[in-house]
């Protein structure tokens, strides 16, 4: 039940924080923040938990920040910048598994305490790290032109919840597809892994609903550093 509520609250807290990062440090905060994200979602993923009756991972929450941010770039910026933000985001987490493997190839020295930690988080980040990548810039790609797509059929103001959820919904169903395979098809078993599956894209979608009201707010918004412009 705590799982339940909480999960509620921190996922409204990580959407006022991307607003927050946004309107304090206008585009630029958002791409700060999607590489931030999306190395702590990959961190966050290794945690399995219980959420409203299903067996989840954790980071979906802030994975889904992402694809809010990379919306929000793409409805107030462009397509190019939104594009932009999502190779930034592959890169930063790119880097962070070469430098980390390079950490843990160190001998650690008598007094450490750490070694085995990093490499319960970190030895397990290659494969993490190789479905992250490919599903991150597939679905975020993907994200990008289904949005774009949307917004040019669509392109009221009104349908903005059309714009932010149908393309996330399309999004995130192929990067839980492509993440979940390779990240978990062989250390589960498959009746196990289809039920991450499951349960990550359909937390994954609350989570966009979630961020509907955020990307009216954004859409309002003007940034510190556009306002004194």
């Amino acid at each position: 039940m705590f799982n339940n509520s909480f999960w509620i609250i921190f996922a409204i807290i990580h959407f006022i924080i991307v607003l927050l990062f946004y309107k304090g440090f206008g585009k630029m905060g958002l791409f700060v923040w999607i590489g931030f994200a999306t190395v702590c979602a990959n961190l966050q993923v290794v945690k399995t938990v219980e959420l409203f009756g299903l067996t989840a991972t954790l980071g979906n929450v802030m994975y889904g920040t992402i694809f809010f941010a990379t919306d929000v770039l793409n409805e107030k910026y462009g397509p190019a910048e939104a594009r932009k933000a999502v190779w930034l985001g592959f890169s930063t987490l790119l880097t962070l598994t070469f430098v980390m493997q390079g950490v843990l190839l160190f001998e650690p020295a008598s007094s450490d305490i750490s070694q085995t930690a990093l490499e319960t988080i970190f030895g397990f980040l290659p494969r993490v790290a190789l479905g992250s990548l490919l599903a991150f810039i597939f679905s975020q790609t993907l994200d990008v032109y289904v949005y774009s797509a949307i917004r040019r059929i669509f392109p009221s103001d009104r349908l903005l919840w059309l714009r932010n959820g149908g393309s996330t919904a399309v999004s995130q169903l192929f990067d839980t597809l492509i993440f979940t395979g390779v990240a978990f098809f062989g250390i589960y078993p498959a009746g196990v892994w289809l039920h991450i599956f499951i349960s990550t894209y359909l937390i994954k979608f609350a989570v966009s609903l979630i961020s509907l009201p955020y990307a009216y707010a954004a859409k309002k918004m003007i940034p510190n550093d556009e306002r004194s412009s």
